[in-house]
């Protein structure tokens, strides 16, 4: 196991299997040091747990919670492409869309799960740029979504 998974377990979490894609693409793709996640939808067991928009059907709390699990997905797509997650040099940049209530303005809170489990789990690894934007509607009506940009050390 890898150190980045262990550290996952001491959290209590596990990495999932990377989730099926929704349409014509592949969950992740490497491009020379980098490597570039689809968007990650808060799938668990090959389904969304809720579905709506935050600040009305969902709350921002559990859009959190859902914002970490797009994060544990996309670093499962990671994984796919590289074999090991301790390959992950840097979180370069963390990009998230929050399906929002005409007048709820809290992405970033939101967003805020995803970027705080990179950092716990990557350490100084898992400090990023970022974008938190709130959009009218994402596919199977997720309430968030989630892609990464990392770096990783030479194959």
């Amino acid at each position: 196991m890898s150190a980045v998974e262990s550290k996952l377990a001491e959290l209590g979490l596990t990495l999932p299997p990377v989730a099926a894609p929704v349409a014509a693409y592949v969950p992740a793709v490497r491009a020379g040091e980098f490597v570039f996640t689809s968007g990650q939808l808060p799938v668990v067991g090959g389904k969304l747990p809720v579905t709506g928009k935050v600040g009305a059907e969902v709350s921002p709390e559990e859009a959190k919670e859902l914002a970490q699990t797009c994060a544990l997905n996309a670093l499962a797509a990671v994984k796919s492409v590289i074999g090991d997650l301790d390959l992950i040099e840097q979180v370069v940049k963390v990009v998230g869309f929050v399906a929002s209530a005409a007048d709820f303005t809290g992405q970033p809170a939101v967003i805020n799960g995803a970027s705080e489990l990179l950092g716990r789990v990557l350490g100084e690894a898992g400090v990023h740029a970022r974008s938190a934007v709130g959009v009218a509607v994402l596919p199977l009506d997720a309430p968030v979504e989630v892609e990464l940009q990392v770096r990783v050390k030479a194959a």
